[in-house]
């Protein structure tokens, strides 16, 4: 029995499960990828893509997400034939598809990271060649500043002034020390994001161990002092954990790298569509 747009599902198959459909997201930010809109005539064989009734009304499917849309036949074809199979590049759906939009997520929070730490090794940088010029600045405004909200005026060793005179008393080597070591981890956390952007394994096992070796001083600081933006940074780091080694996973849980090629040709290629095949009535 055809539903209410026509459709009939495959001999066979049971109809899916309501979920978040990735493939209609990424539908409906980027549209439907059609094949053979643009070709004289349909073959037989093309029915896995393209089919077309008797009245010349052409019944096109998504390669995405498996809608049949109805389009007449071109007035100008610019082909005689839909492409082969071998000229066609299959959209990502199912899991690989989820997956990249997690990783993208990811990926966008390690490049905050990145602009985050590389502003802040810029600025001790700065402060490490410029110490001696900025320092009656730095005392001045600070000082009224802490004046200003009822704080100590001129007073050495507490508040903002104590932190200033064991900054500005840091040995050279120490600040630019200090400066290298920021921008070295700035680096890694933007070749993370450019890494899980691409969807590259070794990026998720770089961002794993990077963030798995943080959670150990995350966890000590919470025992001393507790805050939200600290509760909310373990979180997530926890939740990227988790993520990256039960869903991607790594080091060979749940079957490792073969476990994880084999669901992305099961949810992609052409088996896939053909193992869900609906058509138009």
């Amino acid at each position: 029995m055809a539903d209410d747009k026509g459709l009939v599902p495959a001999v066979g198959t049971r109809p899916r499960k309501r979920r978040l459909s990735y493939e209609l997201i990424e539908c409906a930010v980027h549209g439907h990828r059609l094949i053979g809109a643009d070709a004289a005539r349909v073959r037989p064989e093309d029915a896995l893509l393209v089919r077309e009734t008797a009245d010349g009304m052409r019944w096109h499917r998504c390669l995405r997400c498996d809608a049949w849309l109805p389009l007449p036949a071109p007035e100008r074809p610019e082909r005689e034939v839909p492409p082969s199979r071998e000229e066609i590049e299959l959209p990502l759906r199912g899991r690989p598809l989820r997956d990249r939009y997690v990783l993208r997520l990811i990926a966008i929070d390690r490049l905050l990271h990145f602009l985050v730490l590389g502003v802040l090794a810029v600025a001790v940088f700065v402060f490490a060649h410029e110490r001696r010029r900025l320092k009656g600045p730095f005392y001045r405004i600070v000082d009224d500043l802490q004046n200003g909200v009822g704080g100590p005026s001129g007073v050495r060793g507490h508040g903002l002034l104590g932190d200033l005179d064991r900054a500005f008393a840091a040995h050279t080597k120490t600040l630019w020390l200090i400066g290298l070591v920021i921008a070295a981890y700035a680096v890694l956390e933007g070749v993370e994001a450019i890494g899980l952007w691409r969807a590259a394994r070794w990026a998720e096992y770089l961002t794993f161990v990077a963030t798995a070796v943080l959670l150990v001083p995350e966890v000590w600081e919470l025992t001393h002092r507790v805050s939200a933006l600290k509760i909310c940074t373990l979180v997530i780091n926890l939740a990227v954990v988790i993520y990256l080694l039960f869903a991607k996973r790594l080091f060979g849980l749940r079957g490792g790298g073969r476990a994880e090629e084999a669901q992305r040709a099961h949810d992609n290629g052409w088996q896939a569509l053909e193992r869900v095949l609906p058509g138009p009535h």
